[in-house]
């Protein structure tokens, strides 16, 4: 180590790490030339002069370069840890670091300032997933998505390596409001559609990796537009050793339901606040907490609806007066501590404690009066477009009265181990326990033409007006029930890491299992213990040849234990002895990297396949799910996907995507038939451009199509005789935005100093106004005694003005 001879000193020390908090060694710790290097375990200390501006150059051959300008007082000793991230070169050999390491695991990761500035209904991280490879969803409106053939409950979720959860009780997406993440805090965004190691939870779909950034100096955004806005505050301390980011957000979707066909008087609340304390307390030891608190508040009166369907020649509109209203609250609070300690440059361990806690409510009590009608259709008549003569009428009372509250807490250890350079071992335990209480009472009228509708499930013969009906009268629909329950889980796995050569071939191993165990109980509960037992591999090899291409094969076995949803059955009742579904994964994929324009480009293709046996089989209403909880079901997934991305335009990020798949599950052994998320085809557009001649004019577009899913049939209808789809999803947001200052564009004009980054942008949502459903209403013609299946459709087009600036 070089010292400088000056008479007044001060010291800077710390440990240098890369993006997956390993230590980087041979970093070079510069003030000009004068300067020293990293030992193994990343540790480095440096002489600096003080009471002056220092500027410290860390550089790496690997690695991004990152400075640091501190002034420091005689004697001081200061600690800094930074963090560099990996160079976005191409490289001849994949060395395992940084995306390269990514590259081999299977994961694409996805950069957080992508998020920020693409558009879309519900903007985040859930609306770039969407317009990946495998990744299904017919509703702009929520966060909630389909991975290859699974349902919404599927997919794993972790922010800073803690699962995060979903309200329970929410049945619509226009409910959601705010995605757990605050994509203004993301560091990093990592997804897995499959495959993935046995590191990650017991759930069958995906894999959502983020993190949040760890803050390096003060900085303030601000984002404001019509259907809300947000503050995100970060700093770290004079020593370094303390540093936070908080995010408070508000969403208001009025702007998007007030385009939907119902006229509503709509007041949603939806607002959280989000904060990530760090304390480095030594170089080995780190602490973090991380922190939500989120309430949604959905106040809905429906007032009126008109939907007009048919041909051209029978033209049909379904008339809607409704009277009363809906007020749901959800209201979540969650708190995880995370505690680091790498105890030398090869042996790390992660401890892990957090809580969730959620009330929720959902009240409602909606009269719906509708007339179904033919309507003129002659272009001169002065009733043109009115129903003219009406061929059914009818009302429907829905009720309900549903609250729940649940407390998840969960504590957890992890280890990383490097036994040499070639070979490591990760371990992790984990202890869970759900306290849930749940009262769901709800029941449904059904009116036609005078005559009272009895459950269909009833088989009671009515055949009104016809014959006049003897049998009781019964609601339509009629749930209730009271669970306690109390589910407690142990969990973990162990897996290897090993890389080598074949000849002159690179390979990388990754085998593990994954052991869980659970016994559900409750008041008037006593469930069985079960476990399972889930191994699984992945092989990447790297081919010597003068392109750059990496194969790999993933698999194993991926079984969910049931979570509460999938214990409570279509009347609400908590069946505690369901089994775990149990899937067998098989993946192959190729990774081609390439140039075009001497700039970089990606193909990557997989192929899967799922069996899936104990399946619990369900059915979907917007984004609410119910179970059958018997699994008395076995399933099929497979399908293909591939997505190109790269610099289409010089400088940004763009990408096509394309998925197909094939879905089917066989129940009680009645034949096989398409499950509710059988979306066949995906094609998904990313797209970022500028105007050549005004920079400062960027375009942004994202575009999904998905065939229809099945769904088109009314819910308590038998699957095996209604196999109904719902028509095509097609949607395309674009934006428009105007950059005054940024990274890249950099501006003279004074008032323009404060900040780093300022645009104002123009929004439009469902650019060519298509109609897509949600789900159909069905309404039942009194005369000939059929039934309409009247779509629901999702929001028209839409224009909202988005603000973003930055400290």
């Amino acid at each position: 180590m070089a010292q400088l001879n000056v008479a007044q000193t001060a010291r800077i020390k710390g440990v240098i790490l890369d993006e997956f908090n390993s230590p980087i060694e041979n970093v070079s710790v510069k003030i000009g030339e004068t300067g020293t290097v990293t030992n193994a375990n990343g540790f480095y200390s440096l002489e600096i002069p003080a009471n002056k501006d220092v500027t410290i150059v860390f550089s790496h051959v690997t690695f991004k370069d990152a400075s640091l300008t501190v002034n420091l007082k005689t004697n001081e000793d200061f600690e800094f840890h930074p963090v560099l991230n990996s160079k976005v070169t191409q490289i001849s050999e994949v060395i395992v670091t940084g995306d390269n390491k990514k590259r081999i695991e299977g994961i694409i990761a996805i950069d957080p300032v992508l998020i920020r500035k693409i558009p879309g209904a519900n903007a985040g991280i859930e609306n770039i997933v969407k317009t990946l490879p495998g990744v299904y969803s017919n509703n702009e409106l929520s966060t909630s998505y389909a991975v290859r053939g699974g349902n919404y409950d599927e997919n794993l979720v972790y922010v800073n390596e803690i699962e995060v959860y979903r309200p329970f009780l929410i049945r619509s997406g226009q409910q959601e409001g705010l995605s757990f993440t605050n994509t203004d805090m993301v560091e990093s965004v990592d997804f897995s559609a499959g495959g993935f190691q046995a590191k990650y939870g017991d759930k069958m779909s995906s894999v959502l990796d983020i993190t949040y950034r760890n803050p390096k100096r003060f900085k303030v955004g601000v984002e404001a537009s019509l259907l809300g806005g947000g503050i995100t505050a970060e700093g770290i301390s004079k020593n370094q050793k303390w540093s936070n980011i908080t995010g408070i957000r508000y969403r208001d979707n009025s702007l998007l339901v007030n385009s939907q066909e119902t006229e509503t008087n709509f007041r949603p609340k939806f607002i959280d606040i989000q904060t990530l304390l760090n304390f480095n307390a030594s170089t080995k030891w780190n602490w973090s907490f991380l922190g939500n608190i989120s309430q949604n508040t959905y106040n809905y009166k429906p007032l009126t609806r008109q939907t007009n369907f048919g041909t051209i020649s029978d033209p049909i509109a379904l008339l809607v007066f409704y009277q009363g209203q809906e007020n749901d609250e959800y209201l979540t609070v969650f708190g995880a501590i995370k505690s680091t300690y790498q105890y030398n440059s090869k042996n790390k361990l992660k401890f892990i404690a957090s809580t969730y806690h959620t009330q929720e409510q959902e009240y409602y009590d909606i009269l719906a009066q509708y007339r179904l009608g033919e309507v003129d259709s002659n272009i001169g008549s002065e009733t043109f477009g009115d129903v003219t003569f009406s061929r059914g009428i009818g009302s429907q009372l829905n009720h309900a009265r549903n609250d729940l509250d649940a407390l998840i807490f969960n504590a957890e250890t992890k280890g990383f181990h490097e036994i040499n350079e070639k070979t490591q071992i990760e371990w992790g335990f984990k202890y869970t326990r759900e306290d849930i209480k749940d009262r769901i009472v709800e029941w449904e009228v059904v009116d036609s033409a005078g005559f009272s509708l009895p459950a269909p499930i009833l088989e009671y013969q009515n055949d009104q007006p016809y014959n006049p009906y003897t049998g009781p009268l019964a609601p339509y629909k009629n749930v209730r029930a009271t669970n306690y329950t109390t589910i407690n889980r142990f969990s973990g796995y162990a897996q290897w890491n090993h890389r080598g050569f074949l000849g002159k071939h690179k390979y990388w191993l990754n085998a593990g299992i994954r052991a869980h165990q659970w016994q559900v109980s409750g008041r008037n509960i006593n469930g069985d213990s079960q476990i399972t037992f889930s191994p699984r591999v992945q092989l990447s090899l790297k081919p010597d040849w003068e392109n750059d291409v990496l194969f790999r094969i993933s698999g194993g076995m991926y079984n969910q234990p049931p979570f509460y949803r999938e214990l409570r059955d279509y009347d609400g009742v908590v069946q505690p002895n369901v089994k775990a579904q149990k899937s067998i994964h098989l993946v192959l994929s190729s990774d081609y990297s390439f140039k075009i324009w001497n700039r970089p480009f990606k193909l990557l293709t997989e192929g899967y396949y799922k069996n899936i046996t104990d399946v619990n089989a369900y059915t979907i209403d917007n984004v609410r799910i119910r179970y059958r909880a018997d699994n008395n079901a076995k399933a099929y997934v497979y399908g293909f996907d591939a997505r190109l991305n790269g610099e289409f335009v010089p400088g940004t990020e763009s990408w096509f995507s394309f998925g197909f798949l094939k879905t089917e599950e066989n129940y009680n052994d009645r034949g096989y038939i398409a499950r509710p998320t059988d979306q066949r085809l995906k094609f998904g557009l990313l797209f970022q451009d500028y105007m050549p001649n005004i920079p400062n004019v960027k375009v942004y577009l994202n575009l999904v199509y998905n065939t229809g899913l099945p769904g088109g049939s009314p819910s308590y209808a038998d699957p095996y005789d209604f196999q109904l789809r719902l028509k095509d999803y097609r949607r395309a947001d674009t934006g428009f935005s105007y950059v005054f200052k940024d990274e890249k564009i950099k501006s003279e004009k004074k008032w323009l100093e404060p900040f780093s980054e300022l645009s104002l942008g123009l929004e439009i949502f469902n650019l060519f106004n298509n109609q897509n459903a949600i789900t159909n209403t069905w309404v039942r013609d009194v005369y000939t005694k059929s039934q309409y299946g009247i779509p629901n459709f999702m929001t028209t087009r839409v224009f909202n003005v988005k603000l973003i600036a930055r400290l």
